[in-house]
């Protein structure tokens, strides 16, 4: 499940290049989002739910292909920042590189909040704080000692994830409350919006799909096709298994760190599927975990020539105190990291491809249309959440 720093992906992945660029893209997708999704469109309803996942999703499939397009009709390769500071100069550079490292600091805030609730769901003991503190201090001498999840293990665990999720609505359909699923609150229409914002962000690996499929550029419009689309099926079906099951007034008796989808479903639901299904959380979250921290640390390192000690520090201070403090609980980090961070970050890739349309130094692969209206449209929705997102923190 995990290489040494540098080494290469061996094996039946390397040799299926297009399966290996599609579940890089999956998993950075799919991680501590997923677990807040059912909660949240309970709150506005499962079919305002579906429409805002749907619009969203289909709005992060064009932003993907925006972002391979424009990685694609640049010569040297990049990180975002590089292609923003490349493309729209120094402030565009600074914006990304703000929305990167915001992005960044809320997941690894929100893994380390969801692996203490999750091991404290399959112990059943103890605080969950302390298992946040054990899970931070495996994944730091993991981290520490040059070692990082292989995208065979991304992809394994979002295969089991998915057969779980298929398993618990095989075993507990009878149980699945039509009522729950036809709730509507017009009031909380936008309450999904922050948190599915944030477990459709993907497009900082889409660089990382050019490198995997190597000489078969030809293959990643394809590959960021399949890769956006099976998030969004994913999400859904596991909203509506979850939402059904459990229902808005059974998850608002719970409080607020035990609202994770597995946890819920470890109280409410069958408790073998509840603690397979915890089991996932923790690993899906777990690779996700390394996954972000060493880009964070080699940000810090490659891009600011930061010493390797200062950058572990920066990397994992700020996630351990909000956790130590409790400043912020496991769904609004995401909403607000979701909404700010993606939105920052989804108005810049729509300037930089519009840019790169006109500066691109070579011939794409793939060529979409300029988009000059649906982009527009994505930067005002994007724009608009950033500002309500604002207005609610202050």
């Amino acid at each position: 499940m995990f290489t040494k720093r540098g080494s290469a992906e061996k094996g039946f992945l390397s040799k299926h290049k297009t399966l290996l660029a599609i579940a890089t893209l999956v998993g950075t997708i799919v991680g501590a989002g997923i677990l807040a999704i059912p909660y949240v469109v309970a709150k506005s309803g499962f079919l305002f739910g579906l429409i805002i996942t749907v619009i969203l999703g289909l709005s992060f499939l064009l932003l993907n292909l925006m972002t391979g397009e424009i990685v694609l009709r640049t010569h040297q390769q990049h990180q975002l920042t590089g292609y923003a500071e490349k493309y729209l100069g120094p402030w565009g550079k600074r914006l990304m590189m703000f929305s990167m490292v915001f992005g960044t600091y809320g997941a690894l805030t929100a893994y380390l909040i969801g692996e203490g609730e999750s091991l404290r769901a399959i112990f059943r003991w103890g605080n969950p704080l302390w298992y946040s503190i054990l899970f931070f201090i495996i994944a730091f001498f993991i981290i520490y000692r040059g070692v990082k999840a292989a995208g065979k293990a991304e992809l394994i665990l979002i295969g089991v994830l998915l057969s779980i999720v298929v398993l618990i609505g095989v075993f507990s359909y009878q149980n699945v409350q039509i009522s729950n699923l036809t709730y509507l609150n017009w009031a909380k229409f936008f309450a999904p919006y922050g948190v599915i914002l944030f477990a459709l962000m993907g497009m900082p690996s889409v660089p990382e799909m050019q490198e995997v499929l190597e000489r078969e550029k030809q293959k990643m419009k394809k590959a960021i096709i399949i890769g956006s689309i099976i998030p969004i099926v994913l999400y859904i079906l596991f909203a509506f298994i979850v939402v059904g099951l459990i229902g808005l007034e059974n998850f608002e008796l719970l409080q607020p760190n035990q609202k994770i989808a597995t946890v819920a479903l470890s109280i409410y639901s069958s408790p073998i599927l509840g603690l397979f299904a915890n089991i996932i959380a923790v690993l899906s979250m777990f690779t996700s975990f390394l996954t972000l921290s060493i880009a964070l640390i080699e940000m810090y390192e490659y891009d600011y020539i930061f010493p390797r000690s200062a950058a572990l520090v920066l990397t994992f201070s700020v996630p351990l105190l909000i956790t130590l403090f409790s400043l912020s609980t496991f769904i609004p980090i995401i909403a607000i990291t979701g909404a700010i961070a993606g939105g920052v970050q989804s108005i810049l890739i729509i300037f930089t491809f519009w840019k790169a349309k006109i500066k691109g130094e070579r011939a794409p692969e793939y060529s979409l249309s300029v988009y000059k209206t649906i982009g527009s449209l994505l930067i005002l929705l994007f724009g608009a959440g950033v500002v309500l997102e604002l207005l609610g923190i202050f």
